[in-house]
């Protein structure tokens, strides 16, 4: 799943070895990021509301986090 980050940067969110693990996308490269960490539990629908509350400091004037549709 891809999300946009306020319009400020992309990042896709995979489910691995039954763990959420995220890396930022930029110019065609994928790093990990590992200072964010989405609890396992968590549903796939509920991952953007989490991004949000981590990344809100990011955010502008009516902007939010937005799921990337392929």
């Amino acid at each position: 799943m891809k999300f946009n980050i306020y319009g400020r940067f992309q990042v896709e969110v995979r489910r691995e070895d039954n763990c959420w693990q995220v890396y930022r996308i930029a110019l065609g490269k994928r790093g990990r990021m590992n200072d964010v960490v989405i609890p396992s539990h968590l549903e796939e629908e509920e991952i953007v509301t989490y991004l949000d509350d981590i990344f809100h400091e990011l955010a502008g004037i009516g902007q939010r986090v937005e799921r990337v549709l392929p």
